[in-house]
This record gives structure tokens, C-alpha cells and sequence, in this order.
């Protein structure tokens, strides 16, 4: 079975309160966190209203992170692509790219905040075609192309990139939610997928049918679509015990939801909890639910439900938030690392068969104990110093400790 990726998504979603360069740099060493610790990728967004998402430039902050970091890919979550010349765009990745080593990984969405729209005058019917315009014109530029191209959003006269990608092929990922718009986008063109609509129940249950979307879009156009290249995005916070998890995560939980979903962007449907224990209660602890507040053990039941439910992807990505402190938040990322990824990808396997060998076959590793003690019962006075100095006295490895008794009974 193909090893399971795994990686964080930072929208941001920080509280309004503490000082923007704080968080900014909080941010940048939860990044080189991850990177020591062996996550395979980083992504981050563009927002520019809400107060919670407060990074307008995503290249400019994975540049940073490019500089922290030796291993870890690097992507734009997302880039919204129609508030941008697609020109500048290719050559902000481009350039991201030759920064990073070849670390950088494109992820487009059409723009997730109305009001981010509304602040560029961009009407919300046209942001899904522009981006899959956007989409074309820069592959286009990225296989060095000349392109001319005229559109009512952009004008292109003889454009080509004076550097091209430092990846032979740059990864292109399409941000998908609940519509069939980023599904079959991927499969219009062949790419990647990071799928947000799995944060939630109906959008984790929906995700056999979303990537049915792809499949076909990627049949009528010849194209194809793999799941090793399918992220699909989960909340958790994890720590030693399911009740340490909750103190730890249930009051930031509630403000998160109370304070950004229900009371900024004022999401139909959602109400605000009245307790911490309701939202843990209420987030994590019901049927089908698509977060986990738990222990490593409760994370890996949940990402083999995802594989079940999904019929496989590539990747889970986690969702960076600020449940609980950071103190805490960087514990439950380390401890996601530790245990969930190697029980997920069999990292351990081998140790387990290992031991249970010796275990059961304690019989033929006899022999070892018997050859040391075959040399000091040649030597009187090493058989006698044995009385004071043996097995559970000295630093003999319990495989090859001679057993006093037993011998002594044979002879």
C-alpha cells in the first residue's frame, strides 16, 4: 500500500487580539516544527478581510518558511486566482519555486470569502470561470509558452516567462468544497486536489460522490485523475488522554465557532455553543463526525475511516487552528507525528514482528546464554565471581544472561 502523506493547513483562523507579528512568526516556527519533525507538506492562504485570516500573500510567507526549512513542500492554500493577473501569478510561483529549492506546490481556488470579493469590485458569478480561465493560461506559462490573450479581466501581449519552474512539473491542486466546481476542475486539467468540504460531516460523506465528479470531468477530457494526489483536509487536536484533549481544546473550540462561524462569517445553520464541553461535545463526539479532540488512537480510527469513506486519497492534511494554546497546539502536532503517522504507514510494523519473534521463539536464543556460560564455568575463579556479579547485578543483555540456577541444577 502507498505510504500515506501527511501536512497542515494554515488559513490562518488566529483570534483577534494578540499582535499581528506574533502570530506571524508563531506561524513561521510551527512550520519549521513541522518540517523536524518529518511532515511531508505546508500550505497557507490568502484572505484579506474577516480579521481571523490575516495573510494576504502566501508566496511571500512560504518564502519565509522556505528559509526555515530543509524537506518540507511548500503550497499556496490557495492562491484566489481572480483577484489576480494571471502573469503575475505564474511568475510569483515561479520565483517561489527557485526560492524554496523545488519545494513549491500551486494550489488555486476561485477566492472562499465574499467580502475579500466585494473589497475588489469582483462580482461572485464570474470568480469559478476566471479561475479555471487563470488555470489555463498559466500551465500554458509554465510549459513556456508565448501566449497572447485577451479577456474582460486581463490582456496578455506576447507573454512568456523568463524563468520557468525549477520542478520539471510543479504540482497544480485545485481547492474543493461541497460544489462539483473544484472536482471538475481537476479532472478538466488533469491535477491535484485538496478537499475543505471534509472539516465537515456532510463533506466528509460526500467524498466518494466529489471525487465521482472528477472522474468524469476527466473522461470527457481526456485526462486523468489519481488519488495520491487527493488531500483531503481534517480538524483534530490531540493529546495524552480524550480529557486532557478536551480541557486543553474545548474553550478555543468555542470561540472559534462562536466568534468567527457564527458570529463573523455568520454561516447559515450554525448556532453558538453555550459551554466548552458543548463544543467538544458537539464538534467532535457525534455520529459521523469529521473532527477528532482525542487521543493518537481516536486520530488513527478517524483517518481509517476517511480511507474507507473516500475509497483513498493521497494525503490528510490537518487544519492549523487555535483551539488550545500554543504551548499545547505544537504537543498535539508532535504527538501526531510520533504515533498516528507511523501506525497509519506501518513505520512500526517491523518492530512489532521483531519482538514477537523473540518472544515466541525464546527457545533457540538459549543457546547464547549457555555459550557464555560454558566459558566462565572453564575459569574457577570467574564461576565464583559470578555469585556476586551476576544477572541482575551486572549489565549482562537478558539474551545472553547465563541462568545461575539452572546450571547450577544441571551440574
Amino acid at each position: 500500500m502507498a505510504r500515506l502523506k501527511f501536512g497542515a493547513f494554515l488559513a490562518p483562523h488566529h483570534p483577534i487580539g494578540e499582535h499581528p507579528m506574533l502570530q506571524f512568526r508563531r506561524d513561521l516556527d510551527l512550520v519549521e516544527q513541522l518540517d523536524a519533525l518529518g511532515y511531508d507538506e505546508f500550505w497557507c492562504g490568502e484572505h484579506h478581510s474577516s480579521g481571523w485570516e490575516m495573510i494576504a500573500s502566501p508566496e511571500m510567507f512560504l518564502a519565509a518558511a522556505g528559509e526555515r526549512t530543509k524537506r518540507i513542500k511548500l503550497g499556496t492554500g490557495v492562491v484566489s486566482l481572480p483577484y489576480h493577473h494571471p502573469f503575475n501569478v505564474a511568475q510569483r510561483m515561479v520565483q517561489l519555486d527557485h526560492m524554496t529549492g523545488g519545494r513549491a506546490i500551486f494550489g488555486s481556488g476561485p477566492g472562499a470569502l465574499a467580502s475579500d470579493a466585494h473589497t475588489l469590485g469582483i462580482d461572485p458569478m464570474t470568480q469559478r470561470d476566471r479561475q479555471d480561465e487563470a488555470i489555463g493560461i498559466i500551465r500554458r506559462l509554465f510549459n513556456g509558452e508565448r501566449v497572447t490573450a485577451k479577456s474582460d479581466w486581463f490582456t496578455m501581449n506576447d507573454a512568456a516567462l523568463q524563468i520557468l519552474p525549477l520542478q520539471e512539473e510543479m504540482p497544480f491542486v485545485v481547492a474543493s468544497q461541497i460544489s462539483p466546481s473544484g472536482m471538475t476542475l481537476a479532472g478538466k486539467y488533469g491535477i491535484g486536489i485538496i478537499s475543505l468540504g471534509s472539516m465537515t460531516t456532510q463533506g466528509l460523506m460526500s467524498l466518494q460522490q466529489q471525487w465521482q465528479f472528477a472522474e468524469d470531468a476527466a473522461k470527457k477530457h481526456g485526462t486523468t485523475v489519481r488519488r495520491a494526489d487527493w488531500r483531503v483536509l481534517l480538524t483534530w487536536h490531540i493529546a495524552e488522554t480524550r480529557e486532557q484533549a478536551r480541557r486543553e481544546a474545548g474553550a478555543g473550540l468555542m470561540r472559534w465557532h462562536n466568534e468567527y462561524n457564527v458570529g463573523t462569517l455568520q454561516r447559515p445553520g450554525l448556532t453558538a455553543f453555550s459551554s466548552p464541553d458543548e463544543a467538544v461535545d458537539k464538534t467532535a463526539f457525534v455520529e459521523g463526525a469529521a473532527s477528532t479532540i482525542g487521543t493518537p488512537d481516536d486520530l488513527v480510527k478517524t483517518i481509517k475511516n476517511v480511507m474507507q469513506v473516500s475509497g483513498g486519497v493521497g494525503a490528510i492534511i490537518g487544519f492549523v487552528h487555535d483551539w488550545a494554546n500554543p504551548e499545547n497546539t505544537r504537543r498535539s502536532w508532535d504527538m501526531v507525528a510520533r504515533y498516528v503517522v507511523p501506525e497509519i504507514n506501518g513505520y512500526v510494523d517491523g518492530l512489532r514482528r521483531s519482538q514477537k519473534f523473540v518472544i515466541e521463539n525464546r527457545a533457540i536464543f538459549e543457546r547464547a546464554g549457555q555459550a557464555v556460560m560454558a566459558k566462565i564455568m572453564e575459569n574457577e575463579k570467574a564461576a565464583e565471581a559470578l555469585k556476586v556479579t551476576g544477572p541482575g547485578r551486572v549489565a549482562i543483555p537478558a539474551v545472553n544472561a547465563p541462568d545461575l540456577q539452572k546450571e547450577a541444577a544441571k551440574r
